[in-house]
C-alpha cells in the first residue's frame, strides 16, 4: 500500500483550486496545510503538493520523460465519471482523447483523461 505520493507544482495556490475541489469529489479530506504544501487524505494514503523552488522551476514537467507519468483514481461509477467530465469541463479543463472518450482506455475501461495545471495527466476510472 502507499503511504503518500508528494508532488512539487509550479503555483500552489492554482494547483489548490484544482486538486481541492477533484480530490474532495472523490472523497479525500484536506489533511495537512502549511505555507508551502497542502495535502489531501483518503485512508490511510494522502497527496501532497508542493511548491517547487523558484531555482527549479524553469525545467518544467513533461509526462513523456522519464518519471511519473499519470495518476489515476477511482471514481464511484460510470455516472460518477460523467459528472465530474462535465465540471472539467466547466473548469475549462481540456479532456483528453475526446475521439474516444470515455473508452480511450479500451471497451471495458470507462474514464476521463485530463491534465492537471502542469500538465500532469489524471484519469478517472469507473469501477
Amino acid at each position: 500500500m502507499i503511504h503518500h505520493i508528494e508532488l512539487y507544482v509550479s503555483d500552489l495556490k492554482r494547483s489548490t483550486d484544482f486538486w481541492g475541489w477533484l480530490l474532495v469529489e472523490l472523497g479525500y479530506q484536506q489533511y495537512q496545510k502549511w505555507d508551502e504544501g497542502i495535502s489531501w487524505k483518503s485512508g490511510h494514503c494522502y497527496i501532497v503538493f508542493v511548491q517547487v523552488e523558484q531555482r527549479f522551476i524553469d525545467a518544467g514537467y513533461h509526462r513523456k520523460r522519464i518519471g511519473l507519468n499519470h495518476l489515476a483514481f477511482w471514481g464511484e461509477s460510470k455516472e460518477h465519471v460523467d459528472k465530474l467530465t462535465e465540471q472539467l469541463k466547466q473548469r475549462s479543463v481540456s479532456i483528453l482523447y475526446t475521439k474516444s472518450h470515455p473508452y480511450a482506455g479500451g471497451e471495458q475501461h470507462y474514464a476521463v483523461y485530463f491534465e492537471d495545471p502542469d500538465r500532469m495527466k489524471v484519469e478517472v476510472v469507473a469501477p
